[in-house]
């Protein structure tokens, strides 16, 4: 059966992540988009999502993987994967013209005895009213993280279905594909599955949000949040992995979009839409934090040249969708340098030069704000000498290099706590 054809329709993040994991598992995979630049591209191996090891597997498993705009080739296909990014609109609300477009597309060319799974993230109550074999079709969770998107495509914690019965049992050439991944199988009906995504993302939001407000009590009471967190990790209820650090609100644009599901979900409900609105309006204000903190200290003289470090909304991933460091870039009127390892800013503006090397930025800027906490930006910590003579001014929000060897220093030094 590892002759089994899968095919993935939408060429994206998340259908390249998953695709990599089908090939380490040993099977042939066919992907299918109708935007033939987009194909022209991924096979000149220019991949334009960033994530570790994931250009490895497409150049060790090239004779496996085969892109194409025909979809009539569908018809061959074992198993196909639905699998194109959902984008959303700046508050979070899903696009989903194009994937049902993919969907009606690829419905002319299957064949009713293939399996058909969504993968793309979509609200509650979509799956079921797709017009395919109820035994044939499925909804999967996908669980993917920017950074560790290939990683958490090939190794999952455990994979769960959307199904229309789930005491049935999954359909042969599916379930053979499945247990190739060596976890537990979680079944559930259509809707529980759709919500489940929804949840995992709400329930880290919120312990974002928790840390954000906390870290808020510890500025009024003197108290030290890097103290408190390693006490939270100790307490399995909480658990060593839990998101514990304070920073510029929920970007990204995955769980602003669940939030946003939430809150439509519960429209009717003005006391229970308390809390999505108050984790929306938290992340907010955490957001503006950098811009707050330059212009309660009277930072945006014109005489100030501003460095930017980091454009990705988070580490080890080249997306800058809902990024903070747009943002202030739009706002900032200052002359501006910036540099990020890995994303590109993709406009232009007047003020703004990319730089190479974080050292030019250093150099060139007289005020640094490091935006994502790519760990080479540590750079500044053996900078000291450099910094001083500038009479530089750092803002750390992540808290990324050594608070107390910029103060021993009397280098202006910001931080969020």
């Amino acid at each position: 059966m590892d002759s089994l054809k899968i095919g993935f329709v939408g060429i994206s993040h998340l259908s390249m992540n998953y695709m990599a994991a089908a090939l380490k598992k040993g099977f042939n995979v066919h992907a299918f988009d109708y935007d033939k630049k987009l194909i022209k591209k991924v096979e000149s191996k220019k991949l334009i999502y960033e994530e570790p090891n994931l250009n490895k597997v497409f150049q060790d498993y090239k004779s496996k993987i085969h892109f194409s705009n025909n979809f009539r080739l569908l018809r061959k296909m074992n198993i196909v994967y639905l699998a194109k990014d959902i984008k959303t609109e700046k508050y979070g609300k899903s696009k989903l013209n194009e994937i049902k477009k993919l969907i009606k597309l690829s419905l002319k060319f299957l064949k009713k005895s293939s399996t058909l799974i969504i993968l793309s993230q979509i609200p509650p109550k979509f799956t079921r009213k797709i017009d395919f074999p109820r035994s044939k079709l499925y909804y999967q969770v996908e669980t993917l993280v920017f950074g560790q998107a290939f990683k958490r495509a090939l190794n999952p914690e455990r994979i769960i279905i959307g199904c229309a019965d789930k005491t049935k049992i999954i359909s042969k050439d599916y379930l053979f594909y499945l247990k190739k991944f060596n976890c537990p199988i979680i079944k559930m009906s259509y809707e529980s599955a759709e919500l489940t995504k929804i949840s995992i993302n709400l329930f880290l939001a919120s312990t974002i949000t928790s840390t954000n407000v906390l870290t808020k009590v510890c500025e009024k009471v003197g108290a030290n949040w890097n103290d408190i967190t390693p006490a939270l990790k100790l307490d399995k209820r909480i658990g060593k992995h839990a998101y514990l650090k304070s920073g510029l609100g929920i970007s990204g644009g995955n769980i602003e979009r669940d939030i946003t599901s939430i809150k439509k979900l519960l429209i009717n409900e003005k006391d229970f839409r308390l809390w999505p609105n108050a984790i929306d309006k938290i992340s907010t204000q955490m957001k503006s934090w950098v811009w707050n903190t330059l212009k309660k200290n009277n930072l945006l003289t014109s005489k100030n040249i501003i460095g930017i470090l980091g454009l990705a909304y988070k580490v080890n991933t080249n997306s800058i969708k809902n990024s903070v460091s747009i943002e202030i870039l739009k706002k900032i009127k200052n002359k501006i340098f910036f540099y990020d390892p890995k994303a590109k800013l993709n406009f232009k503006l007047k003020n703004c030069t990319e730089l190479k090397k974080v050292e030019l930025v250093c150099k060139q800027s007289n005020i640094i704000i490091l935006m994502t906490p790519w760990p080479k930006f540590k750079f500044l910590n053996n900078q000291i000498n450099l910094l001083k003579r500038k009479k530089a001014i750092i803002l750390d929000p992540y808290k990324l290099l050594k608070k107390e060897l910029f103060f021993k220093n009397k280098i202006k030094y910001f931080s969020i706590s």
